[in-house]
């Protein structure tokens, strides 16, 4: 599995990084920017990332932002759904209009909330059919 981790804290991307690691590459982000940049990179070289976890409170662009830029770049190479990298959003913020934001207009299909809880995270990427 190839992980693209975004995350503008130098202790949660590390934290993610100590999480996803077991399960396949990972490479870290340090904003939105950064983030849409990388995913266009490994795609134009034909190295998806299966998996981004992305926060959605960032510098120079947020999580939101980056997400859609994302799905505007797979929309391009004609990747639809279902076959769709997926996304889990992790954040502090953990309002119903955050939430609803990220599922149902920015496609994301997970949404974890800060602190990070390991079962949590292991059971969405079971969800996801990304681990067993």
């Amino acid at each position: 599995m190839r992980v693209l981790i975004v995350e503008d804290e130098f202790t949660s991307r590390k934290l993610l990084w100590a999480l996803l690691a077991d399960f396949g590459e990972c490479d870290m982000a340090r904003d939105g920017l950064e983030c849409v940049d990388m995913f266009r990179s490994a795609l134009d070289r034909g190295e998806r990332y299966d998996l981004v976890c992305m926060d959605i409170m960032m510098p120079n662009m947020d999580g939101h932002q980056a997400l859609k830029e994302i799905r505007a770049i797979e929309h391009e190479a004609g990747i639809l759904p279902p076959g769709e990298t997926k996304v889990i959003m992790v954040t502090a913020l953990n309002d119903p209009k955050t939430v609803v934001r990220a599922y149902y207009k920015g496609g994301a299909a997970a949404y974890l909330p800060k602190p990070i809880e390991v079962e949590s995270l292991h059971a969405i990427l079971r969800d996801l059919g990304l681990i067993e």
